[in-house]
């Protein structure tokens, strides 16, 4: 037992004046004989007798009250089995991110935990709340209720460890308190393997009830016609026994499209025929699922033909105005000689068909241009030397040339999953016309072989960033060295590589990417571009370079849609943001990675739990009861013992 305040009991000497009262009080009496009074003496005896015991009584009783009294207030307690943490500080993390839209027995899983806070955190109560885009410190249930009843879902999906980091960043006198309110999706061991040991956390975990899903992966152009344009939509389902759902295609809000899909597997391709023309909508589903993937923003610009140019010998360069038609393409081809160094920057899609050395001021200007968003093709030539090409390729990435070979190779191994292959076949081929070299270098490259030899020897690399490609052969295509000019994967190859890697069609960025986009518009020097949807606008990070602005979104916009870039009231161009998917698969709930750490059900286990651990028992209350009794006992004995 323990005293709040301690230094009361020294008051405990007075129980020594009830004593002295009692001793006052004792009389000492002289014996007196008288003839006739027998009777009279026998009665003062026992009169002599009562009263001596009443005293005594009394006496009990007042030293009994007096200590009582005292005890109470010098408040005895017993201390609380984790009282060390009583001053503890409270944070509480809350997930809100897309995965928490699933169903449980009460609702949404967000909209639930919101509501347990509201109802269960006591009023005085001090605590952090912390989401996986805000931060409120120091604050209380009254001061956070506005922000909680209107916390939205967050694009950023759910990282325990960077919210634990800001946690441990503030600072404070005191241990932490953590509870974690998370469904699990996505959560590593990585994340919990950064919680100090002192301070594990309580975890609420909701569960979802519905756990089927569907999600819209991506839209692409999958076959351009005369007149219309072919799209295909992904979908992946997760979970199983899927009914059939219902999915639709607007353009400017309007319905275009509709269309019922009945899921024989997870992942399932629909096609939309359309007119080629620009549009600037979205493809929406309808599931009881998760709605965050629902929809896909996406644009489509008018058609503009692409900048390509080849240097080098013209009579090698004839089967490329052959790939790269009128109709589709401003291409031409210049010799080194004749090469006009400012029309570079104009480009989409630079070749450098079999120099056999590239120039200095051509490898800056190339540098440049690449790092701008241009796509790079090099083929080397029988007689290129070696030390100037790795000189050069040393500006984009790791491919080295090495000896050249005089050895036929047959080119055997398509790379059906590179980029520069998507959507170009239905199905994968195995068997056809092996295109040969007959002479080659030897290439070292840490990037995926595009297409490779029967030796596995690479035939074509490619260095790949956000914004552009550089794509590396390692033998010459002139028909004396190659049949590849005949081979009937030389055309959509080409193709692709002289795509702009973000004018393939259909616009559709990924919130929080963070990769650079490339505007083709010329800007004055004060001139800034700003991002417009149907709710809200920012202004991006942007730079502008001669006839193009390079702009980064980072963690913009807050909401997926459909937007516009204006230059003042001038539009300029039609840009679609989306969330990214990687909440949209409910199975990845691991909640076994906290089995090592204390678990609740509801958030009021947490603070009963904490207050009967670390609230120290009162038990002063008990004896202001018995002070009273024996008060009460007083008065009793006074009134009633004679």
């Amino acid at each position: 037992m323990h005293f709040k305040h301690p230094e009361i009991l020294y008051f405990l000497f007075l129980l020594i004046v009830p004593v002295l009262v009692h001793l006052f009080q004792l009389r000492r009496f002289k014996t007196s004989y008288f003839t006739n009074v027998r009777f009279l003496k026998e009665l003062s005896i026992q009169t002599r007798k009562s009263s001596k015991i009443k005293k005594r009584l009394l006496l009990a009783t007042r030293l009994l009250l007096l200590a009582f009294a005292i005890f109470a207030f010098a408040q005895p307690f017993f201390e609380a089995k984790d009282s060390k943490n009583a001053s503890n500080e409270m944070y509480i993390i809350l997930d809100n991110s897309f995965s928490m839209q699933a169903k449980g027995k009460k609702g949404e899983l967000l909209k639930r935990a919101v509501q347990e806070l509201l109802e269960n955190t006591p009023e005085t109560a001090n605590f952090s709340l912390l989401t996986n885009t805000e931060n409120y410190w120091n604050t209380d249930i009254k001061s956070s209720k506005s922000a909680l009843q209107n916390l939205k879902y967050s694009a950023t999906p759910f990282e325990l460890s960077a919210i634990i980091a800001k946690i441990k960043a503030h600072k404070s006198a005191h241990k932490k308190d953590i509870v974690v309110i998370t469904d699990a999706v996505g959560l590593t061991e990585k994340d919990i393997k950064n919680i100090d040991p002192e301070e594990k956390p309580y975890f609420i975990i909701p569960e979802a009830e519905q756990k089927n899903n569907v999600a819209i992966d991506s839209v692409f152009i999958n076959q351009t016609l005369d007149h219309f344009y072919e799209i295909s939509v992904n979908l992946s389902a997760y979970g199983e026994d899927f009914k059939p759902i219902s999915m639709a295609l607007y353009n400017q809000n309007k319905l275009i499209a509709k269309t019922i899909i009945n899921f024989d597997n997870r992942k399932k391709k629909i096609n939309f025929t359309i007119p080629k023309e620009a549009f600037h909508g979205y493809v929406t589903i309808e599931d009881n699922g998760l709605s965050y993937d629902n929809k896909l923003y996406f644009s489509i610009s008018k058609t503009k033909k692409t900048n390509v140019i080849s240097i080098g010998d013209p009579e090698k360069s004839n089967f490329l105005s052959r790939i790269y038609t009128q109709s589709e393409f401003n291409y031409n081809n210049y010799s080194l000689s004749s090469l006009d160094y400012n029309s570079l920057e104009k480009q989409n899609t630079i070749i450098l068909n079999e120099l056999e050395e590239v120039p200095q001021a051509l490898q800056t200007t190339l540098k440049a241009f690449v790092s701008k968003g241009g796509n790079l093709v090099i083929i080397p030539s029988e007689k290129s030397s070696i030390s100037n090409l790795n000189t050069f390729l040393g500006n984009f990435g790791k491919i080295q040339f090495k000896n050249l070979q005089n050895t036929s190779k047959l080119i055997t191994k398509i790379n059906f999953d590179h980029p520069l292959f998507a959507g170009v076949f239905e199905n994968k081929i195995t068997n056809f016309q092996y295109p040969k070299t007959a002479k080659s270098f030897d290439i070292s490259s840490p990037y995926p072989a595009v297409l490779s030899y029967e030796d596995q020897s690479v035939f074509l690399t490619m260095v790949q960033n956000a914004v552009s490609g550089v794509s590396v052969f390692s033998a010459p295509l002139n028909a004396v060295n190659s049949n590849f000019q005949q081979s009937p994967l030389i055309v959509p190859l080409f193709y692709k590589m002289g795509q702009n890697n973000q004018k393939t069609g259909v616009n559709a960025l990924t919130i929080g990417n963070n990769q650079p986009y490339f505007v083709d518009v010329l800007l004055t020097k004060d001139a800034i571009l700003e991002i417009k949807g149907n709710d809200d606008s920012f202004i991006p990070i942007q730079q502008i370079l001669n006839n193009k602005v390079k702009l980064i979104f980072n963690d913009f916009p807050e909401t997926a849609g459909n937007y516009s870039a204006f230059d003042k009231k001038n539009w300029v161009e039609n840009l679609s943001f989306n969330y990214k998917r990687s909440e949209s698969d409910l199975s990845q709930a691991n909640t076994s990675v906290v089995s090592d750490f204390k678990t609740a059900d509801t958030l009021s286990t947490i603070f009963n739990t904490l207050q009967t651990e670390r609230t120290d028992s009162q038990i002063w209350k008990w004896f202001v009861i018995f002070a009273l009794l024996f008060l009460a006992l007083e008065m009793a004995i006074i009134k009633f013992v004679k």
